[in-house]
């Protein structure tokens, strides 16, 4: 009887030891994992589980291993609200996403009410982190900081050139095409088109056709790339000799497939290379080892996933409302794109944003690079 006894606690010791061992943190990544845009989905997917896995490798985030769990809301709002329903009866605490500020806004209400912290990588829309909310934090900058670049640009190097602003109807796509159209005319430029089409469609030869009726030297398009790539070859078969100059939203080198050599000479706003800083050099040469490019928003998701775990260790908390604290009152957080810090909005203290052009690198094919 001793010694069945003594089996009995020890093995139930062993259970709660390896219960201790193995204990979990689930985080969600939330982003368009099919569809249109699901190439900025494998980048948020893939920066957060090499984040998550470099993590766990060091021990995890105060003992407590992080467990992956994706959603995919293919850039759809309701879907995306969906996603983050089941998040919160999954019981995730922290969420990677999402690319959309269209669904990023109204799931972080979902999470705010379930006690969930979400950072995104990649929602640029004010919004998101203007309305006093707990849990909204994100490691790229805003629209109203990359229109202000892009509005000073054209202000400089477009000066007599007519301009149309076209931009997709979406929170993200028309949000920065505000902030780009109210930054220039602050400057002095006035556009002669002012058009919103429906995220979708094919057929942009109407759009075309009242673009060159204008004499449309500068487009500036507040969308992603699909649709760039479309509009921008449809501009070259319809003999509409424009620039085309976009943000954020374009960087992914799909768009080259899409629009082919139209898209030589295309502009646009982003944060500089995070691929070139020093602190992420050993990261993105094991994404490259993988057999992925850690373009666009890969580190961003991954520094998202950072700023989770560093902030969890200064607070000394896995709760995710002592981690929304301690990243706003502690920090600088080392990160993948370098030391970053928020403000109470959960928007970080240092955004900056560069103009790049699209053109032939040295293996031949179309990329994005620094000007």
């Amino acid at each position: 009887m001793k010694k069945s006894l003594l089996s009995a606690v020890a093995l139930t010791a062993m259970v709660a030891f390896s219960g201790n061992a193995w204990a979990e943190i689930l985080v969600g990544v939330g982003g368009p994992m099919t569809g249109p845009n699901a190439a900025f989905g494998a980048q948020l997917q893939k920066g957060a589980e090499q984040a998550a896995a470099d993590i766990n490798a060091a021990g995890g985030i105060n003992g407590e291993m992080v467990k992956i769990v994706l959603g995919d809301d293919v850039s759809d709002a309701k879907q995306g609200v969906s996603v983050a329903n089941k998040f919160a009866a999954d019981g995730v605490k922290f969420v990677v996403g999402h690319f959309n500020s269209g669904v990023s806004i109204p799931a972080s209400e979902v999470y705010a009410e379930n006690g969930i912290l979400e950072v995104s990588p990649a929602a640029t829309n004010p919004v998101y982190t203007e309305r006093g909310m707990w849990n909204t934090f994100r490691t790229c900058g805003r629209d109203d900081q990359q229109g202000a670049v892009a509005g000073q640009y054209i202000a400089d190097s477009f000066k007599d050139v007519k301009v149309a602003v076209v931009h997709d109807k979406t929170p993200y796509g028309q949000g920065l095409a505000d902030e780009t159209k109210k930054a220039m005319n602050g400057l002095g430029i006035t556009e002669v088109m002012y058009e919103g089409i429906t995220a979708g469609e094919k057929d942009y030869s109407a759009l075309i056709s009242k673009m060159k009726e204008a004499g449309v030297g500068l487009v500036y398009w507040g969308g992603l790339h699909t649709e760039a790539g479309l509009i921008m070859r449809q501009m070259a078969d319809g003999g509409l000799k424009a620039k085309f100059m976009s943000g954020d939203g374009i960087v992914s080198n799909e768009l080259a497939s899409i629009a082919g050599d139209a898209v030589a000479g295309t502009l646009n706003t982003f944060a500089p290379d995070p691929r070139k800083r020093e602190e992420a050099k050993e990261i993105v040469e094991k994404f490259r080892a993988s057999g992925f490019e850690p373009e666009a928003y890969t580190l961003y998701s991954y520094a998202a996933m950072q700023v989770i775990a560093e902030g969890a260790k200064a607070a000394g908390s896995n709760d995710p409302e002592a981690v929304a604290a301690a990243l706003k009152e502690k920090g600088p957080f080392k990160t993948a794109l370098g030391e970053l810090s928020f403000d109470e909005k959960g928007d970080i203290t240092r955004p900056d944003y560069v103009m790049y052009e699209w053109k032939k690198g040295e293996d031949g094919k179309y990329s994005y690079f620094e000007m």
